[in-house]
């Protein structure tokens, strides 16, 4: 009998439950101190538990343990060693020692620092997470753990991910604590929405691109694309539905909470989105679930794209970052009944629209990749302008607070569907912006930027800092009031006069709303090589260095590892684009010119009165196609040949402003080609094979 849902979640976690039935009282309640309070590890406690821990493992296939952590690649890393430990018999027991569980030591010279490690300076820790649960993932024990160089530089996601949690916890305790509040601590809590596209396996692997880049270089739109809107929320094809089940129930074991699949936008394109999580667990979460898609798709066939544009001509992916802030019994951003009254809420809420407007630079600088660079400002994603969008009731509010005019509250309406047998409903007081990068969802701020291939760490962490940091000014400011509500409702109005223009309900895609922004002094970075630049401006340091998030060395190595990445990315994608171009197209084409003159030949010398015009017209368009063809190859290839040797910025801004133009003219070009040439001759799936290649 096959085990049912409830069965099978969590199975593979060597989770709080799991925890409270294997370890003596005293270990787990040690640990849960730990845990819940950041209390130091005790040694013992540590080899309790790693013994548990291994017995636990072992029972469930493991044969092997891994400090799996999450450096600057953007995807994970493990290596693996086994329990086995010889004896002097000849045999091997298993063993796993507190010592194991605790730290380990990769090689910190063989990942992107920045400049912080050389070659020759390879130690580094791995040291246990015990916030994130251990699990079994291919016979392996996986323990979260945080990565640094042996130096004590952070050279991981989770390590600053934790200190902006921990940072965000302590000032709004302080913020409660003035509101009559005591809580442990605050934690703020993420919900990744997760888009991807599904391909067939074997098209997959006779495209280089797909498989050298992640995206197509080359592809001429097919007669059909998302135009008539069919494929969103559309019935979900049997192999696909096959897919996402296998995969629900692989998260599931891995006590990963996936709550809703859909069809998206795009042919072939898709969702997955979890239940809300805490902000460290949902990134370990969000990074097992993209290994996971890519591995079930696999076993069905298919190729899982997390690229934030495979394809050009439709929708790209992307990853909508659901935030929000809570006690353990409380969100903090749920405005009630009468937000107008609700003080707390308004502080809150005024606190993130001020670090979101302070630090808007910052957050732009989180979602810059080359792949989201193809994506955000096009139709179909946030533009790069950050702005926040509140809704209707909440920006009346907020026009109250900063004119000093009096508040009406929206009246409650029913929907009436004018069928007799249909419910009616309370009608929400706003309506929703699917144009805003920032935008109030009723208790939560959905940050719809980043993009579908990035860690969400590095949006949480400047999220969660920057937050913290207008907390602590609060703070700092009310703890000294003789009427409490008075200056709250005096900070929350200046807060509002000085950083409404951030405030945007209307059409982010509008071209009069660029020059809007414009006006408002609001960034508008287009670019990548324009964005990353900000990270290093002063004011932007201080925060890091104020919270203790990162020194200013660790800012500045991150900065030249985000330049090299987006180089690296794009040279990767010209080399590819003039391989296949030289390889493939160009053989192919002239394949294909080929044969059409020999038809003519052949038609010509079988009778003079047939007409060789078609092949004629079109051998001539070929011709132009092709020599057109090898021009743009000489070009691209001189651009990359040319591409500056200076600094990291300014080799990312040369592949930005000659090697990229070059690489569109050649796509241009091709895909042209590829409209104009024989379909057999073709040498690699089409976008018709590709997008609706997955039955």
């Amino acid at each position: 009998m096959a085990a049912t849902t409830t069965e099978i979640f969590g199975s593979m976690v060597f989770n709080d439950h799991v925890m409270k039935e294997r370890l003596p009282s005293a270990t787990y309640k040690s640990l849960h101190e730990t845990i819940r309070r950041g209390a130091p590890l005790d040694v013992e406690v540590a080899n309790v538990v790693a013994n548990a821990m291994k017995d636990w493992a072992i029972e469930h296939g493991a044969t092997h343990y891994t400090h799996w952590f999450q450096p600057l690649t953007g995807v994970t890393s493990e290596k693996h060693d086994s329990f086995i430990s010889p004896t002097k018999d000849g045999r091997v027991i298993m063993e796993f020692s507190g010592k194991e569980l605790v730290k380990g030591e990769p090689d910190a010279s063989s990942f992107p620092s920045g400049g912080l490690r050389a070659t020759a300076e390879a130690r580094g820790y791995t040291a246990w997470d015990p916030t994130s649960y251990a699990f079994v993932k291919d016979e392996v024990l996986c323990i979260p753990t945080a990565f640094c160089s042996y130096s004590g530089e952070v050279l991981d996601e989770k390590t600053p991910l934790l200190r902006s949690m921990s940072a965000i916890s302590t000032q709004a305790c302080r913020i409660l604590k003035l509101f009559g509040k005591t809580v442990p601590q605050v934690s703020t809590t993420v919900g990744p929405e997760q888009e991807y596209f599904l391909v067939d396996r074997e098209q997959y692997l006779q495209r280089e691109d797909l498989r050298l880049c992640g995206r197509t270089l080359f592809g001429a739109m097919p007669p059909k694309g998302q135009e008539l809107d069919d494929h969103y929320f559309g019935v979900i094809k049997p192999r696909v539905s096959g897919y996402m089940k296998e995969l629900d129930d692989e998260l599931w074991k891995l006590g990963v909470a996936a709550k809703t699949k859909h069809n998206e936008v795009a042919p072939a394109q898709h969702e997955l989105a979890p239940i809300f999580s805490t902000t460290n667990i949902a990134v370990d979460h969000n990074q097992l679930t993209m290994e996971m898609m890519k591995c079930v798709a696999t076993r069905h066939g298919m190729a899982c794209l997390l690229h934030e544009k495979p394809f050009d001509g439709v929708n790209g992916s992307g990853k909508h970052n659901n935030w929000s802030i809570s006690t353990p019994t409380e969100n903090l951003l749920d405005p009630g009944k009468t937000p107008m009254e609700n003080l707390q809420f308004l502080l809150f809420l005024a606190a993130v629209i001020k670090a979101v407007d302070q630090y808007q630079d910052l957050l732009r600088v989180t979602v810059a990749s080359a792949g989201n660079d193809h994506r955000l400002g096009a139709n179909e994603a946030p533009p790069a302008i950050i702005s926040i969008f509140v809704g209707e009731e909440l920006e009346a509010i907020i026009e109250s607070i900063a004119s000093g005019a009096d508040y009406i509250a929206p009246a409650k309406t029913r929907m009436e569907l004018g069928v007799d047998i249909l419910p009616t409903f309370s009608k929400d007081t706003t309506d929703r912006n699917r144009t805003s990068p920032f935008a109030f969802t009723g208790n939560k701020f959905e940050f719809r930027m980043p993009g579908s291939a990035m860690s969400i760490a590095d949006a949480n962490i400047v999220l969660n800092t920057a937050v913290a940091k207008e907390l602590k000014g609060y703070a700092d400011e009310l703890e000294n009031a003789e009427d409490f509500d008075t200056a709250v409702i005096k900070l929350v109005k200046r807060t509002i006069r000085d950083h409404k223009r951030i405030i945007f309900n209307g059409n982010g895609y509008s071209h009069e709303w660029e020059q809007e922004a414009e006006k408002r002094g609001l960034c508008n970075l287009k670019s990548t090589v324009d964005a990353l630049p900000c990270v290093l401006e002063r004011k932007n340091i201080e925060l890091f260095e104020e919270f203790g998030i990162f020194s200013e060395a660790e800012v500045r190595a991150r900065y030249e590892v985000s330049l090299e990445n987006y180089t690296k990315a794009l040279h990767i994608e010209a080399l590819t684009m003039l391989d296949m171009a030289k390889k493939q197209i160009v053989p192919a084409v002239a394949a294909y010119m080929g044969d059409l003159a020999d038809t003519a030949c052949s038609k010509k010398a079988l009778s003079s009165a047939l007409s060789t015009r078609a092949e004629e017209t079109l051998l001539a368009k070929l011709s132009a196609g092709a020599d057109m063809l090898v021009e743009k190859i000489d070009e691209l290839q001189a651009a990359v040949d040319g591409a500056s040797r200076g600094d990291s910025l300014q080799e990312a801004a040369c592949y930005k402003d000659r090697v990229l133009p070059k690489m569109a003219e050649l796509r241009a070009v091709a895909d042209a080609l590829e409209l104009a040439t024989g379909k057999d001759y073709w040498p690699f799936p089409t976008y018709a094979d590709l997008l609706f290649g997955v039955n």
